[in-house]
């Protein structure tokens, strides 16, 4: 009797789930969906997915469904409502923003789970061959900001070609930097970690940070003149342009790095290097945490959804020698880990960010 009550009320909530489903991204014309599903940071997408082979090992089913659209397409697609049509999981290499949880209210997405997975550091690279650079933060305003700095407290197209006429202390080389497009939450990282505390460092930008709006407009728009190349949210994509274009640099996450060590080089900033250690304890300067957010109703009704949450911070793949670190994920210490398994266990929801 209780077996028959518990898939009596299992089927109810599978229906009154896919009822909620009619629109958003990526369900079936149905409105059904067998498997979990994930989509997301490119950052985060490796990781995801050697979690989601694993959990389809293990568990004995299929696949979780794992997408790359960026972290700001992941959450988009997330937030369009609750039901099948729409992802359990959005994947994330920055915090949700206060914004994109208001779409996720409007649309009755009400209860968020935040899950921090790791760390992940962002670099700048070269071909191994390559010059090698030893940036300050400032640097990286001045050589990829659109607008600098001119006469008289006027801000100007910048002018720099080479990076010596940014900093005499680096290579006389011409700024040419592939990077991700505005959907990645690597673009957001870099921008938040690297170019405003460069741009605080100039004392023109310094003057006007009273102008949150005109601040965040210089800080944060980056060069469209060729310096700069947006170049799509396969980081692959860009350590193999390196390769292919001398005298380029490189903007991605620690993990491409670690795995493509044969090829290209990290660069450091303010005289550090970007290692698990200096990114673990924040002395590296782009050093950030991944998440997961869950979407809470989901939870029970999708089969398995919670079960393969757990296994991202399991200890095979979370603890000490896991298989997400021979990946390239920076582990969370112990107290972290333990913190967030305990969020995992109850689904606490998480409160509206701040910004």
């Amino acid at each position: 009797m209780i077996r028959s009550l518990k898939c009596a009320v299992a089927t109810a909530a599978l229906m009154v789930l896919a009822a909620c489903g009619d629109g958003g991204a990526g369900g079936s014309p149905s409105g059904a969906r067998s498997g979990i599903w994930a989509a997301g940071s490119s950052t985060v997408f490796p990781f995801a997915t050697r979690v989601a082979e694993t959990f389809a090992r293990t568990s004995g089913g299929g696949a979780p469904r794992v997408e790359s659209l960026g972290t700001g397409g992941g959450i988009q697609a997330f937030c369009q409502g609750v039901g099948p049509n729409t992802p359990d999981i959005a994947n994330a290499s920055r915090q949700m923003k206060a914004s994109e949880f208001d779409l996720c209210a409007k649309n009755g997405v009400t209860e968020i789970v935040e899950i921090k997975i790791g760390f992940d550091g962002i670099v700048i690279a070269t071909a191994r061959n390559g010059n090698g650079f030893n940036f300050e933060l400032n640097d990286l305003y001045e050589g990829l900001a659109k607008e600098v700095p001119g006469p008289d407290g006027t801000f100007v197209a910048n002018p720099a070609k080479t990076w010596n006429q940014v900093n005499p202390g680096l290579p006389n080389q011409r700024i040419q930097v592939y990077g991700p497009p505005p959907t990645s939450g690597t673009r957001d990282a870099f921008l938040e970690l690297g170019m405003t505390p460069g741009a605080k460092l100039v004392p023109a930008v310094k003057a006007i940070e009273g102008d949150e709006d005109r601040f965040e407009a210089i800080a944060h728009t980056l060069r469209e003149d060729g310096a700069w190349i947006d170049s799509g949210e396969n980081d692959n994509a860009i350590v193999q342009t390196l390769t292919r274009t001398p005298g380029s640099l490189g903007v991605f996450g620690y993990s491409f790095l670690e795995q493509n060590l044969d090829t290209v080089k990290a660069e450091t900033i303010d005289g550090v290097a970007p290692t698990a250690d200096t990114i673990a304890s924040g002395a590296y300067p782009l050093s950030r945490s991944l998440y997961i957010y869950v979407k809470k109703a989901h939870i029970g009704v999708i089969p398995g959804l919670q079960q393969f949450v757990q296994e991202f911070l399991s200890e095979g793949s979370a603890g000490k020698g896991g298989y997400l670190a021979d990946r390239g994920l920076i582990p969370l210490p112990e107290d972290q880990l333990q913190a967030q398994r305990a969020v995992i266990a109850a689904m606490t929801p998480m409160s509206r960010p701040a910004h």
